[in-house]
């Protein structure tokens, strides 16, 4: 398992769950195999990619038939890790924290929220969205009592490196970051970020230069911000 990971391009790792969405669809029309070109356009990429990652999981599709549909989910679902799920602990019972636990995406993909944790002691004991908040002193223990398998940071950003080396400390090797900082986390320890602002920020940025278009007025002509 661990050669073959190693061998896998992160940015390929990055588009299988795009490539597994896609399969998805697929199946639930009924529809029983796909060409790598057909997969290209629903994935939003080009053919020639998705027959070079497919590569890397070890399916090259039968020519002038194309890939099973069902055993390449199954493929791609037993590469990605989601034969089986992984619990999940969101630290940060606030407002982003809840409604969070209140996704049921998570649990439908494999991702069940076990546990909300928070350093406000007034908050713990709560049952939010059926689960219940304890206390981030608690976090090893949990850690260890419920197998927890992904680590979510819902906090202000002042306290997400804080959070991390908890999480580390728990034995939490992956951790997803959805407060506003950045985090550093020891080698070994997988981390990704959302940054929700970040992603607004590059929407304005279109919707600034569409509206300036739509006006006539170049782009470049648009008043730059101080600084």
């Amino acid at each position: 398992m661990v050669d073959r990971i190693r061998r896998i391009p992160e940015a390929t790792v990055a588009r299988l769950p795009v490539y597994l969405r896609s399969l998805a669809e697929l199946v639930d029309e009924k529809i029983a195999t796909v060409s790598s070109e057909r997969l290209a356009e629903m994935a939003g990429v080009n053919a020639a990619k998705v027959r070079k990652d497919l590569s890397y999981l070890g399916s090259y599709g039968t020519r002038g038939v194309g890939y099973d549909v069902e055993y390449l989910l199954f493929q791609m679902s037993r590469e990605l890790g989601l034969t089986h799920d992984w619990p999940v602990a969101i630290v940060g019972a606030g407002n982003l924290g809840q409604a969070l636990a209140n996704y049921g995406g998570f649990t439908q993909r494999g991702f069940p929220v076990a546990v909300l944790v928070d350093a406000d002691a007034s908050k713990v004991g709560q049952i939010i969205h059926g689960v219940r908040v304890h206390h981030i002193d608690e976090l090893p223990e949990l850690s260890a009592t419920l197998g927890i398998g992904i680590g979510i940071i819902a906090t202000p950003a002042s306290a997400a490196q804080d959070v991390a080396d908890r999480l580390v400390a728990a034995g939490v090797a992956s951790i997803l970051n959805f407060a506003p900082a950045v985090i550093s986390v020891p080698d070994g320890t997988s981390l990704r970020k959302v940054d929700l602002a970040l992603e607004l920020q590059i929407l304005s940025f279109y919707q600034e230069h569409r509206d300036l278009e739509s006006d006539g007025a170049p782009p470049h002509q648009a008043p730059l911000a101080p600084g």
